[in-house]
This record gives C-alpha cells, sequence and structure tokens, in this order.
C-alpha cells in the first residue's frame, strides 16, 4: 500500500501515529526536567555545586526560547517528517553526550542544543497533528499529541530521579537517547509525512505576528503560564508557609493527577467548546489563587486550590497552541515557534517575578500575584470573541488551513 503522504478526512483518530508525537513530548520534558530531580548525584560526580548541575535546566530554556522562531521560519519549505525526525535524533545525540562528557563546559553546549531541538519539536507537533485529521477532529488530535507533557511532569520525573538513583545519572541519560532512536523508528513508520510551505506561500513571522487572533492568543497564554510558574516554581516555600512543608509530595501528585483529568477533559471538549474552556479555566486558576490566598491556613482548602489548579493547567497546552493554530491558518507552525517562545519567556520569567516576590513580600503573597496576572487575561480571552478565542459558530470548518 502507497504512503498516505496527504491528510484525508478520517471519522476517527489516527491513534498510534498521535502517540508517537506524544512519546516526543514526553521525551522532551523528561530531558529537560531529569536533572532537577538528579543535583545531588550529578553534583557529586562531576565534583561540582548542585547550583552549577541548575543551570543545565536554564541552557536548555535558552536554547528553546532564542531558536525556535529563527528555526521555523528557515525551514517553512522542508518536509515536515523529516524536520520532526531531525529534532527527536537531535535528542539521541545531546543526551548521550551528557551521559558521556566529564567537562562542564561540553556539557552544558549539549544542554543548550537541547533546548534547540525542544524548540523546534514542540513548534512543529500541534500543526503536524492537526494535518494528520480532518478538521471537526483537530482540537481532540492536538490533546492526544500533547498528552506526553503533562505525563513527563507526573510519571516520568519521578520514574526518571528513580532510575537515577537506581542505576546512575549517566545510564539514566543514555536510556533517553534509547528511547530518542526507538521513537525514531516510530514516527517513521506511524506518522504520515506531509510537505512544507511553497515559496510563494510562505510567510514572515511579522506577517504571522499581526493575523488577527495571534496576538490575543499569545498575551493571554503569556500571563496564565506566567501566573503558573511563579507558584508552580515556588511551591515548597509556599506549602511551608502554609504549614504544609512535610506534604509537597502529596499537593504535587494531586496537582498531577488533576493536570491528567484537565487534559482528558479538554481533548472530549475542545473541538466544540475552545473558548468556553480557555474561560473557564483561566477563571477557575483565578478562583484557586484566590482561595490560596485567603484560606491559607486550610489544608483541605489549600489541596482543593491545587486540585482545582491542576485541573485548569491541564489542558492549557492544548488549549493555547489550538487557538494559535486557528488564528494563523497556514502559518499554523510560525505562530507555534512564538508560542514556544512565549512559553518559555514565562518559565524564565516565573523564576525570576517569584523569587523576588518571595524576597521581597514572602510567600503570602505569591497567590496575590497570579490575580494581578489572570484577571486581565480572562478579561482579554473575553473581548477576543472574533479572533483568537471565537466560539464554535465563528470558525470556518477548514480555518485551521484557510
Amino acid at each position: 500500500m502507497a504512503e498516505r503522504t496527504t491528510p484525508s478526512p478520517e471519522d476517527r483518530l489516527p491513534l498510534s501515529g498521535l502517540l508517537a508525537l506524544a512519546a516526543a513530548g514526553f521525551v522532551t520534558i523528561l530531558t529537560e526536567a531529569m536533572p532537577a530531580g538528579l543535583l545531588p548525584q550529578i553534583g557529586a560526580s562531576l565534583d561540582i555545586a548542585p547550583a552549577l548541575v541548575g543551570q543545565w535546566v536554564t541552557v536548555y530554556a535558552i536554547g528553546s526560547l532564542v531558536a525556535a522562531i529563527p528555526l521555523v521560519a528557515l525551514t517553512q519549505g522542508w518536509r515536515r517528517r523529516p524536520l520532526l525526525m531531525l529534532a527527536i535524533g537531535g535528542f539521541a545525540i545531546v543526551n548521550t553526550v551528557t551521559a558521556l562528557s566529564h567537562d562542564y563546559a561540553l556539557t552544558l553546549v549539549a544542554r543548550f542544543f537541547a533546548g534547540v531541538f525542544a524548540g523546534l519539536l514542540w513548534a512543529l507537533v500541534a500543526g503536524h497533528a492537526g494535518r494528520m485529521v480532518a478538521p471537526a477532529l483537530r482540537g481532540r488530535a492536538t490533546a492526544v499529541a500533547m498528552l506526553g507533557a503533562p505525563l513527563a511532569l507526573s510519571l516520568g520525573i519521578p520514574a526518571g530521579t528513580l532510575l537515577g538513583h537506581s542505576v546512575g545519572w549517566r545510564a539514566a541519560f543514555l536510556c533517553m537517547s534509547l528511547l530518542s532512536v526507538l521513537l525514531l523508528a516510530w514516527v517513521r513508520w506511524r506518522v504520515p509525512d506531509f510537505p512544507g510551505q511553497a515559496a510563494g506561500r510562505r510567510q514572515r513571522v511579522r506577517q504571522v505576528f499581526v493575523l488577527p487572533g495571534v496576538r490575543p492568543v499569545l498575551a493571554v497564554m503569556l500571563a496564565f503560564v506566567l501566573a503558573h510558574n511563579i507558584l508552580y516554581t515556588y511551591i515548597a516555600p509556599f506549602l511551608a508557609y502554609a504549614g504544609l512543608g512535610e506534604r509537597v509530595d502529596l499537593v504535587l501528585l494531586t496537582f498531577g493527577a488533576a493536570s491528567l483529568a484537565g487534559i482528558w477533559l479538554t481533548g472530549v471538549l475542545i473541538d466544540r467548546w475552545l473558548r468556553e474552556l480557555v474561560l473557564a479555566s483561566t477563571a477557575a486558576f483565578g478562583g484557586a489563587a484566590l482561595l490560596l490566598g485567603v484560606a491559607t491556613d486550610s489544608a483541605p482548602a489549600v489541596f482543593l486550590a491545587v486540585a482545582v489548579w491542576g485541573l485548569s493547567f491541564g489542558g492549557a497546552a492544548t488549549l493555547f497552541q489550538t487557538a494559535s493554530a486557528q488564528a494563523a491558518g497556514e502559518a499554523a507552525d510560525v505562530a507555534q515557534s512564538m508560542v514556544v517562545t512565549a512559553w518559555n519567556s514565562a518559565i524564565a520569567g516565573g523564576g525570576l517575578i517569584g523569587g523576588l516576590l518571595l524576597q521581597g513580600r514572602g510567600a503570602g503573597a505569591l497567590p496575590w500575584s497570579l490575580l494581578v496576572l489572570l484577571v486581565p487575561a480572562l478579561w482579554l480571552a473575553w473581548r477576543a470573541c472574533a479572533h483568537g478565542f471565537p466560539g464554535a459558530r465563528a470558525i470556518a470548518p477548514a480555518g485551521f488551513d484557510a
């Protein structure tokens, strides 16, 4: 049977191919965050301070931040599957270098390029998933393709940390390389290929940025993710302030479980209720922040707020990537590169702003700072009813490709 290279309307999801994309996201997140769980072990092995090991995560984020937009702009004409496989193959290389290197500077270079490959991959996943299915299933397909991120955060990182402690951190990174090689075969087998854009139809980054709806999506997403990272980065000191310092693991488990429920709910509803889900998620996150602010001394209230927060955040990546793809049409990959850049900016900004608040105002100020971001974000999402976050009736059936 000839290989399918153009999208054909399907009445069901191509789960094998979409799960391959989800696995790529899983590898990406695990590569990014696994050093955080192995800081003492890596530091002792390389005879460096844990703070220096922490820079492995920092340079990874910088790589994603600076590379996503220019790389996607330069590769608009490339066929999509080879480009996707290039990003996955890059992880096999950089994780192997990380595992074998005894030179701190070389390892930092490898981690930077890991971030570069991550920026490219995240810019491709949502658009590729959308092209694999009929227009009516694109939101659901994106939700499946994005499943790897919450799974990596809730299950993969603890498992990777356990593996690192069991067999050593170098062997854990080699296992990540092996996973990447196996994933290459899976993608080649089950993920269809698509052509890049013809030269006459390519759009510059600035042209995509000014498309109706793109800027509201980016602005709402930036505020939402910045608010999340201000609190999530410093959840341990906040929980200590709330008298739950010994239950951080249980609180994070609650958040992770709720996030998985959130992405499942998003996958079920997104194709018909994208706008409503964005508004509800933003409002729910704001309500959770308010509850954390006024009921810090109540453990049940904190757990309830964290569960609502996780539920609202679980589907966030899917919601914003789907909205940006719909707003950008054929320039979806370029828009996704902007999403990647804004997302990583929010991660970096959350760490910086949260740290300043923690030092200057104390942990009790963290929930209130979230409301400063989420209330305007909710207002902007509500206003973006024509473009950005339109209702189901405002979205043309073929709007993704128009």
